[in-house]
């Protein structure tokens, strides 16, 4: 060994953290290297042969791979001490010594960068976040990062212009993921959003909600601003920050073909494919062959035309979201064994869509109810009552029905009331409680009248019910018809007191 070894050197190395994966058997020598704080340099002539002597034997120092060696064939010593202190540096990272060897192999950029440019990313990685095994893993699966000339530019504005408020897990998605010369001019377009209208106070907002690979870096500010310009009749900038996942979907595939089918099937009717964007913008996120298939259903099973789908979209565009199998086919059929016909369908699912939406046990439970109050199954009547008790809960239409029978009501005449005015099933439990107690106690009427005008109980009790009794019993008294109170418009009313000033 003697012959072979020209020269020995030690160099005084600072010590680094040895907790890391464990590798092969160099790993260790490395770590007992470390220990001594002394790293061995080894010159060898060019026919020198390693053979097995005291030195490398000795206790404390076995054999390793990331060995510095300097042929005396190669001038290459600040290389090779370059090598040293980036194997060094990324063993102090947490990567293992297969993962060194793999990462210099692909790429070989790392041996010739200087030490303080390397200390100076990870830096400047962990000033917005990036720290620990989320470090180790943004090194080992995109190594690049530590060297491309992109990535500064980028972390300086999201550190101080956007203060650092963009989760350190979206931007180690973003740097796994994305090439890094796409990085480049990412500020700009950002500053493209704030310029066409989205808040300050909501940018960090869309921000967070968007795959900023697909919708910022991938996309050029041309086609960032041809999107705006797109979705500005619809409702534009509004539209994003309700939903910034629109930011991530391609113009000409996607956008232009979802909203092409509202617009076509509201008959080019922007405002109205505005209306229904700006409602579920949701929408969006379905694919145009989804759409259509629920459509189709509406058009030929249920024989609705394009406009009476279009209300539909209008008032509940969620409907495109139900099943087409577990909901939409079966209830559309339930409304045609209750005896309603395309115009009546047309209607009921205007006033009532939820009745699409609402799970098989809500609408079994409220079907329960309202046969236990007297409707028969399979007619009109259910159907209406149906469509009325989709749009509360269960809870209060149960307390609904105990509210009435607390007055003395009996499921029959809940009924009835509720044959003439659907409606009284679906108003708020403490709302009609007050307007009972006011017809009652305020008003001195029986709980009877309600049989003949259960209208009576959608009036608003303040602006109407009171109002109105407080002006006709100066000249009528308290007899007057509940009916006739009401139910004349308020053109009429203030008529009548024009002609009885005494009203007044």
């Amino acid at each position: 060994m003697a012959a072979a070894i020209s020269s020995i050197s030690f160099l005084s190395q600072a010590p680094i953290n040895t907790t890391r994966k464990s590798g092969s058997s160099s790993v260790s020598s490395l770590a007992t290297l470390r220990a001594h704080q002394w790293f061995l340099l080894v010159n060898f002539t060019k026919t020198s042969r390693i053979e097995s002597g005291p030195c490398l034997a000795s206790p404390g120092f076995r054999p390793f791979k990331h060995v510095l060696i300097k042929c005396s064939c190669l001038d290459s010593s600040i290389y090779l001490h370059t090598d040293i202190e980036t194997v060094t540096f990324l063993l102090g990272i947490g990567l293992n010594d297969d993962e060194i060897d793999s990462l210099l192999d692909k790429h070989p950029v790392l041996r010739v960068t200087s030490l303080d440019k390397l200390r100076a990313r990870i830096f400047s990685l962990e000033s917005v976040g990036i720290k620990g095994i989320a470090l180790y893993n943004l090194i080992a699966k995109s190594p690049i990062i530590l060297v491309a000339d992109e990535v500064d530019p980028l972390i300086c504005f999201v550190r101080d212009d956007l203060g650092g408020k963009i989760e350190p897990m979206q931007l180690e998605r973003l740097f796994t993921s994305t090439e890094t010369r796409f990085l480049v001019g990412f500020d700009k377009k950002v500053r493209l959003l704030l310029r066409h209208g989205v808040p300050e106070e909501q940018l960090v907002h869309v921000l967070k909600h968007v795959n900023l690979t697909k919708a910022l870096c991938h996309k050029s500010v041309e086609e960032i601003e041809k999107m705006i310009d797109f979705l500005k009749p619809f409702g534009g900038i509004d539209l994003i920050v309700k939903r910034p996942t629109i930011l991530n979907y391609d113009l000409n595939t996607q956008l232009i073909p979802r909203i092409g089918v509202l617009k076509e099937l509201g008959g080019n009717d922007l405002v109205g494919t505005g209306a229904v964007l700006q409602k579920f913008p949701m929408i969006l996120s379905y694919s145009v062959k989804h759409v259509t298939s629920h459509v189709e259903i509406l058009r030929s099973f249920a024989g609705l035309s394009d406009e009476e789908i279009f209300k539909i979209f209008l008032v509940f565009p969620g409907v495109i979201c139900t099943s087409r199998e577990r909901k939409l086919h079966p209830r559309i059929d339930f409304l045609k064994q209750c005896g309603l016909d395309s115009e009546d369908i047309g209607k009921f699912l205007t006033k009532a869509p939820l009745f699409l939406a609402l799970s098989v046990d809500n609408i079994g439970l409220k079907l329960a109810f309202l046969v236990k109050m007297g409707y028969r199954y399979r007619t009109k009547e259910l159907a209406m009552a149906l469509g009325a008790v989709t749009r509360t809960s269960c809870e209060n239409l149960q307390k609904v029905i105990d509210l009435f029978q607390s007055y003395g009501l009996s499921l029959n005449d809940i009924h009835i009331m509720s044959k003439k005015h659907p409606q009284i099933l679906q108003y708020s439990y403490s709302s009609l409680e007050k307007k009972m107690e006011y017809l009652i106690e305020g008003m001195g009427r029986e709980v009877g009248e309600l049989l003949a005008f259960p209208a009576f109980l959608g009036y608003k009790l303040d602006d109407r019910i009171k109002h109105r009794f407080e002006v006709k019993r100066k000249t009528l008294g308290d007899g007057m018809s509940i009916n006739k109170l009401l139910s004349v418009s308020a053109a009429r009313f203030a008529a009548r007191k024009k002609k009885n000033p005494v009203l007044s």
